[in-house]
């Protein structure tokens, strides 16, 4: 094809007078500006390096320091208390220097230690100032003279126009928790799951542990404190997500929906051209460090770090663990349609193409006959199975040849994307279960249609609707949150669509046909592929999935009865799951630990010995007022608990490394033993609304993704999480297991329905009964 001489830089024939060498004129242009872009980038990384690494001071700070310094010195006076002196004195160069130019070079080279002293106080000051959490336990428009002045000094410390990065190296460290806080806190949190007997059971281990072995981990444990960034988070990566060895697919991947109501364009590739394009502007902005730090409060700075490897990023399997590699600013995604794979670069000439032309080039990939090679079609199901089997056959059929070749073509893509033949969203005459199949379609697919090791994957479908489908071990949910928000909101509001429905722009038709992929599966591989296949989809049917669209109220109202939303829905959660199943049991609620230097989460134990007070009371129908002071009691000990598990001072994290040293030790600790073998029969999260500058959430409500969900972590419960969107709207995606028959995503979801009318009821007793919870508002199509 004409195309493909074109990546070509030595085209060559063999005549009588022998070879014939042409050099393709074109072919060196493309790779003399693939070499310009990549020189800009350096510059770009050394220049924002050494903004961040000079923060909260800037370069420019650095004459003002040296002019200042000279200034002085020209008045006579001597600001360095004789150091200038002695510096002149010895340097090596002094000989073959003039006296005049002697003292230039000591004030310059005194003004520069001068200036980075400086840094190095400001920064330790803003480091310190940071460790003071006593301003998140106040109550909003209540703040204490001291974190008025805490908050005033902050903002004084930290400098102006901060980058990404720019407070990673005055973030405070995460701090170790006393032995005997996070034993007592433990005991407070399982007293309402047990009866007494367990309880005291759990109290003597707890004792003998705090009075023994605990004192010799914990000092363990603090002298990593010391010598790491953050005592937790490698420990977590590499225990809690890289060393499992079940499939990744349902278990530990997550996904997050397109908008509900709206959708931009019909056209698939359409979709898809626009979307690709914003997602390459957000990684250009992500690589200039353009993106704003995020402000709890408009002050204080959480850790940027999970950011790092968001794009050109893979978890690779391996027998014994599995690692994440994340390698430089790939020029192409990789692209899965009808069961070949293709490569598709998106920079031509230097330049990113345009979302018209990446369309263009996705239109072509839809409009390819071209069969599937042998054993190619259902290669995907690798990454969705167990991940031994996945690292033997990487390892014996991947890693040489044109299967190494292409396989690195995935792995080292920015992202994935899945151009799926199926239509998805609220269709149909039952928008419930449309929901809840697009819902399962998004968390797992066919099981062989996604590459679940990608950093994200993102599925485009017939009808124009999309989602992305994230793996867990290099960042949590909000960062994943944050660039979908960014990308659905370029995609709307500045891209935008024709009037037919394409990408606006021209086309340039010589653009290089899409690569695909070729492989040479034996047929042994072929059989690995087969069982994994079999496996995932075994996991795949046995998930029950509902998605809830709450709109009888939100966070509006909550917040009119002086209660925090997310306390309330905690509250609605607890209540739903006792109606359920006649019991309370332990639940994990996910919170970020990020005000402190890679910080990722910590678990908030959000069944309480108060929680269960309040429901007790009010489902043997106790006075009202008796059951609206028994949850406020409740929901403010859960904020409490919030709170104190974001400032460091949690439960979990702390005996899951403590566990973690007794296991270098080799040591057993029967109180850590039962501790870390506890079952989370409620696991529950919420996806974060960041970005809302770029969202009308007053007048155009169905400009918001519906949120997004993960599998159940118990295979007797539930999987719960929420979004809470603008002022009126609640959605929950709900997981469980149809293996289980105690367990039902429906039920429960019309028992957290109820739970939630209920507790208004209870808190505003004057207003009228909510009418049933709908979801079939007619779906808009609008070309922006």
């Amino acid at each position: 094809m004409a195309e493909a001489h074109q990546a070509v830089a030595f085209q060559f024939t063999v005549t009588p007078e022998g070879p014939d060498v042409q050099l393709s004129h074109q072919a060196f242009t493309e790779i003399y500006l693939s070499g310009l872009r990549s020189w800009k980038k350096h510059i770009i990384r050394f220049k924002n390096s050494l903004i961040t690494g000079v923060y909260p001071a800037s370069p420019s700070s650095w004459l003002f320091v040296v002019v200042a310094i000279l200034a002085t010195m020209y008045t006579r006076s001597d600001p360095s208390m004789g150091l200038i002196a002695k510096i002149q004195e010895h340097l090596p160069v002094s000989q073959s220097m003039s006296t005049q130019c002697q003292a230039l070079v000591s004030a310059v080279l005194f003004s520069t230690m001068l200036w980075l002293l400086l840094i190095f106080t400001m920064r330790l000051c803003l480091k310190q100032l940071l460790s003071y959490h006593r301003w998140i336990f106040e109550q909003h428009g209540k703040m204490s003279n001291t974190t008025k002045v805490w908050v005033a000094l902050v903002r004084i410390f930290s400098g102006r126009k901060p980058q990404l990065y720019s407070y990673q190296g005055s973030l405070p460290n995460l701090p170790v928790p006393a032995i005997k806080d996070t034993v007592k806190r433990y005991l407070e949190s399982v007293r309402p799951l047990m009866d007494d007997t367990q309880y005291e059971h759990m109290n003597k281990l707890a004792a003998e542990f705090e009075n023994s072995l605990g004192n010799r981990l914990q000092w363990y444990l603090k002298l990593k404190a010391v010598l790491a960034t953050n005592y937790v988070s490698d420990w977590w990566e590499k225990y809690v997500y890289l060393r499992g060895r079940s499939p990744i697919m349902v278990n530990s991947n997550y996904y997050g929906m397109d908008f509900l109501y709206v959708t931009p364009t019909p056209i698939q590739a359409a979709r898809a051209g626009n979307t690709i394009h914003a997602f390459f502007l957000y990684r250009c902005k992500l690589n200039k460090e353009e993106i704003k730090p995020w402000l709890l409060r408009s002050a204080v700075p959480c850790c940027s770090y999970q950011f790092e490897r968001m794009f050109d990023t893979c978890r690779i399997p391996g027998t014994l663990t599995d690692t994440v590699h994340h390698w430089q600013d790939s020029d192409y995604v990789a692209v899965y349609h009808r069961g070949r794979y293709f490569r598709l670069t998106v920079y031509q000439a230097g330049r990113l193409l345009s979302p018209r032309e990446i369309e263009f080039q996705i239109q072509r990939i839809l409009d390819d006959p071209s069969p599937p090679s042998k054993g190619e079609a259902n290669l995907g199901a690798l990454t969705a199975g167990d991940r031994i089997p996945w690292a033997e056959a990487r390892m014996k059929f991947f890693s040489s040849g044109v299967n190494k070749g292409s396989l690195d073509c995935i792995e080292k893509a920015a992202f994935f994307v899945t151009l799926d033949d199926d239509e998805q969203g609220i269709i149909g005459d039952d928008p419930g279960a449309s929901l809840d199949s697009y819902a399962k379609s998004l968390m797992h697919g066919k099981c062989y249609d996604r590459w679940f090791d990608k950093s994200f994957s993102v599925i485009y479908y017939k009808n124009g609707k999309s989602g992305i489908n994230g793996e867990h071990s290099w960042a949590d949910v909000p960062v994943v949150s944050h660039l979908w928000e960014y990308t659905l909101a370029i995609d709307c509001f500045q891209l935008g669509y024709n009037t037919e429905g394409h990408c606006k722009g021209d086309v340039d038709s010589s653009l290089p046909q899409p690569q695909k992929l070729e492989w040479e599966i034996p047929p042994e591989c072929e059989e690995q592929i087969s069982q994994s296949l079999t496996v995932a989809q075994a996991l795949a049917d046995d998930v029950d999935l509902h998605v809830i669209v709450f709109r009888d109220f939100g966070k509006g109202k909550i917040k009119k009865c002086r209660v925090s939303p997310n306390a309330f829905i905690q509250m609605a959660l607890q209540l739903a799951y006792y109606r359920d199943q006649r019991k309370f049991c332990l639940t994990y609620e996910s919170c970020m630990t990020r005000l402190f230097r890679e910080g990722r989460t910590e678990t908030v134990r959000s069944c309480t010995s108060d929680s269960c007070a309040f429901i007790r009371a009010l489902e043997s129908g106790d006075v009202a007022d008796v059951c609206r002071r028994l949850f406020h009691t409740a929901a403010e000990k859960h904020q409490h608990l919030y709170r104190t598990a974001m400032t460091g001072a949690g439960i979990d994290r702390h005996l899951f490394c403590l566990y973690m040293i007794s296991k270098y030790l080799g040591v057993e600790s029967p109180f850590l033993k039962e501790v870390l073998s506890e079952q989370w029969r409620l696991s529950t999260g919420q996806t974060p609304f960041q970005l809302q500058e770029l969202y009308d959430m007053v007048n155009h409500l169905e400009y918001l993704s519906c949120g997004g969900g993960f599998g159940p972590v118990s295979d007797d419960g539930y999987g719960v999480s929420y979004a809470i969107l603008g002022d009126t709207v609640i959605s929950f995606h709900i997981s469980c297991k149809h293996s289980c028959a105690q367990t039902d995503a429906h039920k429960f979801g019309a028992q957290i329905t109820k739970a939630l009318q209920d507790l208004m009821q209870l808190l505003s007793p004057n207003q009228k009964k909510p009418s049933k919870t709908q979801v079939s508002r007619p779906e808009v199509k609008k070309d922006l």
